[in-house]
């Protein structure tokens, strides 16, 4: 199918051969001739182009045809654009009046010396050539033209394909899921048997395609669904199960919350707290794993949840599902003939049959038939067929020799139809997105970029519009043909189908290549110097070994990274793939190297003249090399987000065709490069900086003429008057969003009228604006048009630091407004009715934040004319934090607030809120004052749906409640399930008997799962209910016991941490009957413990027995207990089965295990500075499983080579090593030559430590050396160890990044 791909590029190549610039550079290099012939023979083989479509379907020559035609095209296009630059170089020395010897200076020798190549000559020699045979080798495969059309001779017969049902349905419009959906309804919603789980498995099994995700789409999105689980999550999983990943979208989905999580026990713990007996429905949609180990790694927290709770699975694949003792297996089928009619006819009529158009009945229902019911087919082709109503084209799909076609069954052939039907231009587009993993989330604009730079976007008439614009159209078009959709978690994202991604590799061909994670899980095999186009999936590191062979595409124009970057992580990339690698690729076009951790770009770079397309946003550059300005013809530069960079190069002018700077958050760029003004091109200049040293004016805005997107302005105290802001003529361009940003320190000329006057110039297109920021504007009020309901699609607005404004605007009329925060407002004393202006107010916000707004006094939403009108309907969040003076709340009820903050406020805040906000179920305070116990009391009897309490630096209670209360509270705080309480200084404990008798403890807090008190230094006694999951008590210098209220307490408990609590009574001193419910870690009384963190604990031994078996304990960590004596055996070590982390350190009463055995399913051990030396210990046996080791070595004062420490034998499965405080250690050359699996080294504090073990060094993708002097010297840039690391992904010297 490279027909399309091939005639579009060819097309590319003819419009360039006509183009005068190059014309004079041809004639100038004396080569006109070869570059005619060339221009005769593309002429002929294009008339061919399309009506090869049919006969490469079966013949596979044709195919080989095509592609040689397309790479020679591909080469020729090189050429040209060799020419073309060297045009852009001419004009640029000619327009400079500079000497020619200087400018060659500055531009690679083979464009100053392209007449002069032997070798240049000697390619366009043997082009022609292969074109010429290309001519001729047409009539051999019978590709000749007669009458105007092909003529072809086939004697062939037919193949039958076999086919596979599949589907892809537009939610917008199912047909024929009722019946599957009630059904799935009724099993969610049913009383299920009790049995050892609290959650049953739904499976929707089928096909690929056959409409299993948007069956399980439409029941998500029930009604009834939606009121019976109380959390729902959707996670996407694909073929690559990923526990960290998927959990981690679980508790963003359940909390609303982007947090940053260390390692999967702590995040699954925090999960676990979130859905503790909760209703909760989870879909795991596109399940490929038959492991039931990675089941069971993911479902642990999930095990919390309320009785009654469901996992929806769609897969393709029985066999997890019989593991898991699902019994009899459904598969969800195709649709009726009826069904499928009226699907086809929706998408291809608008009608739901063929009575309006009975001519094309025929064949629009034999097309059906051929579609086997299956609704992704009949999707795509009812969109193919919508806009053309000749029954001839009807009955040419119908007898489409495309069903007959074999691709091993793997895609759907209405697919391929319906890619055949597509435009030439639209085919190499799509084509292009092979290069997308499967569930790749990309952006609409990041896309059109790419295909502008690989130059595949190019116009019949390019005048009336530009490339961007015409690439959006196409983007559209795919769009509306089902090629792409919108991305199910973000509408402002996009996806292809699984299907469609296995669509667009099978069309791909040789040109497009996609570099997996696993080598052997490459898509396909193919010899890479016939490559044009690679991407690589991101990994954590990326090693330069991972790009092995492609030195040898020399014609690759694209190196693209591409996947999913948490941004929890750091990434990290070889500095030899930029240093080494990229220099060699001359022809690259596109270079995307986001979110890795890059420090510094190097000169050569600069000397890839073909490059259109750099990316590097996200990354820790400092600046870019000056000669970057040497690439003609460059037309997008992203380093947004590159929080280090300082500036950019001095010679902007020279990159005339740049069409897109994008430098958001670069928080040290004070100043634009200098020629940014007269670079008219410009459609992206996202942060504007009026000022600076090369004295940018707000006036040349108006010279961008299609300037879009996001901007933001700074520096606009220098704006002298409204006449200058309203040249910048933004009221005409569609810009998306918009922040404008004065300094704190203004031009005391000016004054707050003329402020005003400049932002309300600023007024931007009212038509597309989604996100508005006003910061430290300098005004008393806002103009009219802040807040103008015109804004119809305004989402996010922020005001920040405008400390002279004493009112809001008016923003409650702004209908799509979700999301507003005010902050540092200091003069704002009354939020009223000029806040909300007339009618109901804030219709769609569902964020409200008010922060240092240190005059508010007044917040009313009474005294509004229209009785009745509702106030935030859809608040779900709010925070107040900063507003001391705040004293009158007048605020009408907030059905739908879920989430409340308040922070250093007067208690008349709390009282008022929570008074009128019943669905609270998340509220956190801090720092209020007045808030003493009487007046707690009655904020308490309020929180009557609260699940998640946080009382934070609250000085004035002592008690969270009275015993005279307990009984109120019973009927108020029956929900609550997690309660922290930090840095409340005269807090003595929960409750008021609590302090007293410790048998008496909060019995009422049934609901409890986990609780935590840090910091509270006059806190005593903790008495705990017995359901508790999750404990954490930290540096309560006071406390000296720790109870459940009776027997029994504790055996649900799962994570234990107590840290910095010296006075914590052991067992023994409770006295006769005393032990019976304290705090006694064990296997009888916590027979459920996962993890246990204990630090800074004098004895431990008193609250811990090893005794027994914790069958469930997967962590246990014993830092900085001085006096503690061997707490296990050897035996009682080996019986911790789960145990796979393990950290004994500084303990120096403390011995490792007499006979070196550890527990058999270890990974990560941390251990060291214990009784003995590390030097003295007996030969260890540590595990196989073990992969990360860090060994403390504070009192090895002895060890001074590494091989002294053989008797360790270290497991060969070791992946990451860390050598810490060896303070006489002088070389680890030898002993460690076995690790040969070894990825991860780490030696910090080894100040005498000299080498490294140089045969594990190129395996390595971290190195991290801290407090090593002599090391540091060897490994820094430039240094003798410098040429053997400097191919590891991450090299951190004392935390500064080396790559």
């Amino acid at each position: 199918m490279a027909e399309g791909m091939a005639s579009d590029l060819v097309k590319v190549v003819l419009q360039k051969l006509a183009n005068e610039a190059i014309k004079q550079i041809v004639r100038a290099k004396e080569i006109r001739s070869e570059l005619k012939s060339f221009g005769k023979t593309l002429t002929d083989i294009q008339d061919l182009l399309i009506n090869a479509a049919d006969k490469e379907i079966k013949e596979v020559p044709v195919q080989k045809w095509l592609n040689s035609l397309q790479h020679l095209a591909y080469d020729i296009e090189d050429i040209l654009d060799d020419l073309a630059t060297e045009a852009m170089h001419r004009e640029l020395t000619e327009n400079s009046g500079g000497s020619t010897s200087m400018v060659r200076k500055l531009i690679p020798s083979c464009c100053t010396n392209f007449s002069l190549s032997s070798k240049m000559r000697h390619k366009l020699d043997d082009i022609n050539h292969k074109l010429q045979d290309l001519e001729k080798e047409k009539v051999t495969l019978g590709l000749t033209m007669k009458s105007g059309s092909l003529e072809v001779k086939d004697d062939r017969s037919k193949d039958e394909n076999r086919r596979s049902q599949t589907s892809l349905v537009d939610p917008s419009g199912i047909v024929g899921r009722q019946g599957d959906k009630e059904a799935l309804v009724l099993k969610l919603l049913a009383n299920e048997p009790r049995n050892s789980e609290n959650f049953s498995i739904v499976p929707i099994v089928g096909m690929g395609g056959v409409g299993k995700t948007t069956l399980a789409k439409i029941v998500y999105d029930d009604k009834k669904v939606k009121k019976h689980f109380k959390l729902k999550a959707w996670v996407c999983v694909s073929d690559e199960w990923d526990t960290f990943g998927m959990s981690n979208i679980i508790f963003q989905s359940v909390t609303g919350e982007t947090k940053k999580f260390e390692d999967l026990n702590l995040l699954q713990e925090a999960l676990r707290d979130q859905l503790r007996e909760k209703l909760f429905l989870l879909v795991l949609d596109d399940v490929w794993s038959e492991s039931s180990d990675d089941w069971e790694s993911l479902v642990a927290p999930l095990k919390a949840c309320a009785h009654g709770s469901k996992i929806i699975m769609t897969t393709r694949k029985e066999k997890l599902l019989r593991e898991l003792g699902c019994g009899k297996l459904n598969h969800l089928q195709s649709l009726s003939h009826d069904e499928a009619v009226c699907l086809f006819a929706k998408h291809a009529l608008g009608e739901n049959n063929f009575d309006s158009h009975p001519r094309l009945k025929a064949p629009g229902e034999g097309i059906v038939r051929k579609c086997d019911g299956l609704p992704l087919a009949l999707i795509a082709l009812g969109r193919l067929l919508r806009t053309k109503e000749d029954e001839v084209e009807w009955k040419e799909i119908e007898d489409s020799e495309i069903w007959s076609l074999k691709e091993g069954g793997k895609i759907i052939p209405a697919l391929r139809l319906s890619y055949r039907e597509l435009p030439a231009y639209l085919k190499q587009l799509f084509a292009y997105c092979s290069l997308f993993p499967k569930d790749y989330a990309f952006e609409k604009q990041d896309l059109v970029l790419l295909w502008i730079a690989e130059g595949f976007l190019h116009q019949t008439n390019p005048s009336k519009s530009t490339k961007e614009r015409w690439g959006h159209k196409c983007f559209d078009e795919l769009l509306s043909r089902s090629f792409f959709q919108h991305s199910p978690n973000d509408e402002s994202l996009f996806v292809m189908h699984d299907l469609m991604n296995d669509l667009a590799t099978s069309v791909a061909g040789d040109f497009y290549f996609r570099l997996e994670k696993e080598l052997g899980k490459n898509v396909r095999k193919q010899a890479l110097d016939k490559c044009r186009h690679m991407s690589f999936i991101c990994e954590q590191y990326v090693a330069y070994k991972k790009f092995e062979g492609i030195e040898g595409a020399k014609g690759l124009r694209t190196f693209l990274s591409v996947g999913m970057k948490e941004r929890s992580k750091a990434y990290y990339l070889s500095n030899k793939i930029l240093a080494d690698l990229l220099p060699q690729l001359l022809l690259i076009r596109v270079i995307s190297l986001s979110g890795y951790e890059i420090s510094e770009v190097p000169e050569s770079i600069g000397t890839l003249r073909h490059l259109r397309y750099f990316n590097l946003s996200r990354t820790k550059i400092k600046h870019l090399p000056e000669n970057v300005c040497n690439l003609y013809n460059l037309e997008t530069l992203i380093v947004f987000g590159c929080s280090s960079l300082t500036n950019l190069p001095k010679s902007f002018l020279k990159i005339k065709n740049l069409r897109h700077l994008d430098i958001r958050d670069t928080p040290l760029l004070k100043d634009l490069p200098l020629g940014v003004a007269k670079l008219k091109s410009l459609q992206t200049l996202s942060k504007i900086i009026i000022g600076g040293e090369n004295d940018f004016s707000i006036t040349n805005l108006k010279d961008f003429e299609n300037l879009h997107g996001k901007v933001s302005i700074e520096g606009l105290e220098k704006v002298k008057n409204a006449t200058e802001a309203r040249e910048a003529d933004l009221s005409q361009k569609k810009l998306t969003e918009l922040e404008v940003e004065w300094s704190d320190i203004s031009d005391a000329s000016q004054n707050d009228t003329t402020e005003n006057d400049v932002l309300d110039a600023l007024k931007p297109y009212n038509d597309c604006l989604k996100r508005l920021g006003i910061v430290k504007y300098l005004g008393l009020e806002f103009p009219k048009w802040v807040g103008d309901p015109s804004f119809r699609q305004l989402a996010r607005v922020s005001l920040r630091g405008c400390k002279k404004c004493t009112s809001l605007p008016s923003l409650g009329q702004l209908q799509s407004l979700k999301e507003l925060s005010v902050q540092d407002m200091g003069d704002v004393k009354v939020v009223g009715s000029e806040f909300f202006g007339i009618g109901p107010a804030f219709p769609s916000l569902e964020s409200l934040s008010f922060r240092n707004m240190s005059g508010w006094e007044v917040w009313s939403t009474n005294n509004r004319s229209g009785v009745g009108d509702s106030v935030f309907p859809c608040l779900q969040e709010l925070n107040i934090e900063g507003c001391p003076n705040l004293v009158e709340v007048s605020v009408e009820a907030l059905p739908s607030l879920r989430v409340l903050k308040i922070d250093a406020c007067g208690n008349g805040v709390l009282r008022s809120l929570v008074h009128v906000a019943p669905s609270v179920t998340k509220l956190e305070i801090e720092s209020i004052l007045g808030l003493t116990n009487e007046v707690w009391r009655g904020v308490i009897l309020d929180l009557k749906g609260v699940e998640e309490l946080g009382v934070r630096r609250c000085d004035e209670i002592r008690y969270l409640w009275e015993s005279k209360e307990a009984e109120a509270s019973i009927k108020v705080l029956v929900n609550l399930r997690k309660l922290e309480a930090s840095r409340c200084k005269i807090l003595a404990s929960l409750g008021e008997k609590d302090e007293e008798e410790y048998n008496c403890g909060s019995n009422f807090l049934t609901s409890l799962r986990s609780l935590g008190v840090w910091h509270c230094e006059n806190f005593k006694h903790l008495s705990c209910p017995n359901n508790i999951e999750t404990l954490r008590i930290e540096w309560c210098d006071s406390i000296t016991c720790v109870s459940f209220f009776s027997m029994g307490g504790g055996q649900k408990l799962k994570s234990v941490l107590i840290w910095g609590c010296k006075k914590l009574m052991i067992k023994e001193e409770l006295g006769e009957g005393g032990k019976k419910n304290t705090l006694l870690i064990d296997s009888k009384s916590m027979p459920l413990l996962e993890t246990a963190w204990i630090a800074g604990y004098p004895n431990v031994a008193s609250i811990i027995e090893f005794g027994g078996n914790f069958i469930h304990l997967t962590s246990f960590t014993l830092i900085d207990c001085k006096s503690t004596s061997l707490l296990f055996t050897d035996p009682q070590l080996q019986s911790l089965t789960s145990l796979t982390y393990l950290d004994i350190s500084n303990c120096p009463s403390m011995d490792v295990p007499t006979a070196g055995l550890w527990p058999p399913n270890l990974r990560r051990l941390s251990i060291g500075n214990l009784k003995k030396p590390i030097s003295e210990w007996g030969p260890q046996e540590f595990p196989t499983s073990l992969v990360s080791l860090t060994l403390h070595g504070e009192s090895e004062a002895a060890t001074t080579n590494w091989s002294e420490l053989s008797h360790l034998h270290l497991p060969s499965s070791l992946t990451g090593l860390e050598i810490c405080h060896f303070e006489n250690l002088e070389t680890v050359s030898e002993g460690l030559q076995h690790l040969t699996s070894l990825q991860h080294l780490f030696i910090w504090a080894c100040p005498t430590l000299k080498d490294l073990p140089e045969t594990l060094v190129p395996s390595l993708l971290s190195l991290d050396i801290r407090e090593c002097r002599d090391l540091k010297e060897r490994c820094r840039r430039g240094g003798s160890y410098w040429p053997q690391i400097s191919h590891i992904p991450c090299i951190l010297i004392d935390k500064e990044s080396r790559t």
